[in-house]
């Protein structure tokens, strides 16, 4: 926690050497949060960069975090988040996949990897967003269950609960699909 202060204050003076150490630090965590909601990685580049772009505006502005890099860049990251939905909610579109090559073998593949891709975009958007930050700030973020608990206010037999019912809330749902299929 210390390092981290310390780090805070390096970048709050706009220290080079500083803001290098906290993209290094933190871009993988921040980018592996944001993919497992959005499931596209060049969206999920983006929206990671949008989340340094307002930190370094934050630091300019001097509206900076005062006591925690990572728990802010969370939240920062979650307000991407939602505005990246809200957008695409708004735009009412669909992903266009071009990337889809010519050969009929590999057509199938890609086309199977689209639909998976899809379905866990449906499953995960069946969630609450409490569920769907839990399972994110777990599995993608790599939090541990105090941390996820302190960062969303809640304490940690409600994150664990959030956790469970959301597990058994995908299971159901893949038992319920293979059982369609």
């Amino acid at each position: 926690m210390y390092d981290e202060m310390k780090l805070l204050q390096r970048a709050r003076s706009l220290d080079q050497d500083a803001l290098a150490e906290v993209h290094n630090r933190y871009y993988d965590s921040i980018y592996r949060y944001i993919a497992f909601r959005v499931n596209d990685a060049p969206t999920a580049e983006d929206l990671t960069s949008e989340v340094f772009l307002r930190l370094l505006n934050a630091l300019r502005d001097k509206s900076a975090p005062q006591n925690t890099l990572r728990g802010w860049l969370f939240g920062v990251a979650s307000r991407v988040l939602k505005e990246h939905y809200r957008s695409k909610k708004r735009d009412g579109f669909t992903m266009l996949h071009e990337d889809i090559p010519s050969t009929e073998h590999s057509l199938d593949r890609q086309v199977d990897a689209i639909l998976r891709d899809e379905n866990l975009q449906a499953v995960m958007g069946s969630l609450t967003e409490d569920q769907q930050n839990v399972l994110a700030l777990r599995f993608g973020f790599g939090m541990p269950i105090q941390e996820v608990a302190d960062t969303m206010g809640k304490s940690e037999g409600s994150i664990k609960m959030l956790q469970a019912r959301a597990i058994a809330a995908i299971s159901q749902r893949i038992m319920l699909q293979g059982a369609l299929a």
